[in-house]
């Protein structure tokens, strides 16, 4: 029976490997199909620090000028940090936007230009209850809590687990209370995928509109997953969501994983850090709510440009005559292709 079983398994082995290999043949002879790229609107989310790295707060949409590969983009909202966001009119000045998409639509503005979409932020939170975890679950579990209670009222959050699989524990709410009962009756166990529910996170995050970052606390090693880090963090960059990173590892025990998290992060727009403690993991997550509180967003429609490829997004600073504050943002994106 098991030499059967073997038999059928080489059968079946030898199929797909011979289905992929015709199907790889036939396209170096099928005519090449063109796509074309379609870019909706871009959301791009930013911090502005000084040489001390204090927060720059106050600049005007007149302060910044986005370039993507070099071309000027014509900037359609603004906001900082949870305050409603405004519409930019043509002559530079600003304009509350509509309070929800079908008198946005009535006014001949994209759905996604509403002002509910851009109120406050959407925060998902990853959580690694996988065994590496055992020793500090009960001491992050309260650093989390403190973080979704400090939250702006503007802002919604979800809380995912994941150990080998991930839970979704709370979904998208401005509830705090009930984000907290879904974190608290989350256990700890089994192996850890955290590129594997990294990338479900981000898919969720990328159906919300508006501004989202994913919040990743992990003890750091992953022996499960499927998936590449690098193309989670493709997904992150493309989608215009900020990845923060709060790893429990010592940054200098497991170099590999550091590594990735610091790539994950800036990659994106967020930050890495390491916190061994309870003191210091919560020092992150206030660090990471003060990022959410004085950030900038702006959107924009993409001006015409040929290149389908990953974009490289550039903000200039024009107040900044002596080139002295730091802008964190994501590098660019690749367009949808359809």
């Amino acid at each position: 029976m098991l030499r059967k079983a073997n038999t059928r398994f080489v059968f079946a082995t030898g199929l797909i490997a011979a289905l992929i290999a015709g199907a790889w043949l036939y396209a170096q002879d099928a005519p090449l199909t063109v796509f074309k790229s379609k870019v909706d609107l871009v959301v791009l989310s930013f911090t502005v620090t000084d040489s001390k790295g204090k927060y720059v707060n106050g600049l005007k949409p007149s302060d910044f000028k986005v370039m993507e590969d070099g071309i000027s983009q014509k900037l359609s909202t603004f906001a900082e940090g949870s305050k409603p966001p405004m519409q930019i009119m043509a002559d530079g000045s600003l304009k509350a936007l509509l309070p929800n998409q079908q008198e946005g639509e009535k006014a001949g503005l994209n759905g996604s230009l509403s002002a509910d979409a851009f109120v406050g932020t959407n925060v998902f939170v990853l959580f690694d209850t996988s065994n590496f975890m055992y020793r500090g679950f009960v001491y992050a579990e309260d650093a989390i809590a403190d973080f979704v209670r400090g939250l702006d009222k503007a802002d919604s959050v979800a809380v995912y687990t994941f150990s080998r699989n991930l839970s979704r524990a709370a979904n998208l709410t401005s509830d705090r209370n009930e984000a907290i009962l879904g974190l608290r009756k989350s256990v700890a166990g089994d192996d850890t995928a955290l590129y594997n529910g990294l990338l479900l996170s981000l898919r969720d995050a990328a159906k919300v509109p508006g501004r989202k970052v994913v919040i990743v606390f992990s003890n750091g090693p992953d022996n499960a997953s499927m998936v590449a880090p690098d193309d989670v963090r493709a997904v992150a960059e493309d989608e215009g969501i900020p990845i923060y990173v709060i790893s429990t590892n010592d940054v200098n025990k497991d170099p590999i994983s550091s590594a990735v998290f610091r790539r994950l992060a800036t990659r994106t727009g967020g930050k890495a850090y390491w916190a061994k403690t309870w003191q210091k993991q919560v020092e992150a997550f206030d660090q990471i709510r003060e990022d959410l509180g004085n950030s900038y967003t702006v959107t924009y429609y993409p001006a015409s440009n040929p290149n389908e490829g990953f974009r490289k997004i550039n903000i200039q600073i024009l107040s900044d005559t002596g080139k002295k504050y730091r802008v964190q943002a994501r590098p660019g994106y690749r367009p949808r292709t359809y």
